[in-house]
């Protein structure tokens, strides 16, 4: 079982406080004091999750610079009071950041929700896109492109995220004329 430390319980609240203000700012039409406050509380949050080290690891990757630096460089656009280009720089660095997190995410999410033939489709559509995206990917000796690696077999081999859609027994129709029905609508007797 994992164990979760206080600094963690703390980021979670902290980094939920974060993505409230950075909510709550885009609905009042992009108020840069409110965003600037979720930047850094969400920010706060990560390293009080993962630790110092480890963010400064996952935002200095030579492979997720462009990320990085669109988002990082978005964080300081709205801090620097410019919050709609500001914002729209950070969410393309989000996206670059995270893209190999959304098809988990999702498919977990519709995992939970089970509409049978859209899920399905959405999960074969997330499938398809996670085996192009690993398999662009450039070979390194890297921890972090061995820990990538295992994460596209995961959804090329696995599956586990996918659920089974059971297809619907029909019923054969039965002769409901010789049935009487009560004051309610139901069937009693033959």
């Amino acid at each position: 079982m994992v164990t979760i430390t206080e600094f963690q319980k703390i980021g979670v609240g902290v980094m939920g406080f974060g993505l409230f203000f950075l909510l709550f700012g885009v609905l009042l039409y992009f108020d840069s004091v409110l965003l600037a406050f979720g930047n850094i509380l969400f920010l706060t949050g990560l390293v009080f999750i993962i630790g110092l080290s480890r963010t400064a690891q996952f935002f200095f990757q030579r492979q997720k610079f462009r990320g990085s630096f669109f988002f990082l460089g978005g964080v300081a656009l709205v801090l620097c009071r410019w919050p709609i280009i500001g914002m729209l720089v950070e969410s393309y660095g989000f996206v670059l950041l995270f893209r190999s997190f959304f098809p988990m995410a999702l498919g977990l999410v519709l995992s939970f929700v089970n509409i049978p033939y859209l899920s399905a489709g959405l999960l074969k559509a997330l499938r398809d896109l996670a085996s192009k995206s690993y398999s662009a990917k450039s070979s390194g000796n890297d921890e972090a492109d061995e820990a990538d690696d295992l994460v596209g077999a995961e959804f090329s081999m696995g599956r586990w995220w996918m659920p089974k859609v059971v297809p619907r027994k029909t019923k054969k129709h039965q002769d409901l004329s010789s049935y009487n029905l009560n004051s309610f609508g139901l069937r009693y007797g033959k």
